[in-house]
């Protein structure tokens, strides 16, 4: 039976996130380069990083979900699932949907707020 130690685990987590900070990277300086150069290739890395954390206290692991979430990020503030200006985006985080229909219906909520914004 195959044993990792701690520390080659947190060498594998560490790979995963460099590969998914690399696809989130570009991406955001696509989708959203005002935030972007607003914050510099530095501080990017950093907000991703924060996403991950925030959509897995919400148990969004998969790589597509998490995306979409570090997008609701960016478009809504890197604090908006406790923003009470959008009581709606934290309670459809709680809610016992599957991650997947969590992250749809706060997008398609989203895109509801910010079209009437």
């Amino acid at each position: 039976m195959l044993t990792l130690r701690r520390e080659q685990v947190e060498v594998l987590s560490e790979s995963a996130m460099k590969d998914f900070e690399d696809l989130m990277v570009p991406h955001l300086k696509k989708f959203y380069p005002e935030f972007y150069e607003a914050a510099g290739p530095a501080k990017v890395k950093e907000f991703i990083r924060l996403g991950v954390k925030r959509a897995g206290s919400y148990y969004i692991t998969a790589k597509k979900d998490v995306s979409r979430y570090i997008d609701l990020m960016a478009s809504l503030g890197a604090d908006f699932d406790k923003n009470p200006d959008l009581p709606w985006a934290g309670e459809i985080l709680r809610t016992r949907n599957s991650a997947d229909t969590r992250i749809n219906i706060l997008l398609k909520t989203a895109a509801k707020h910010l079209k009437g914004a």
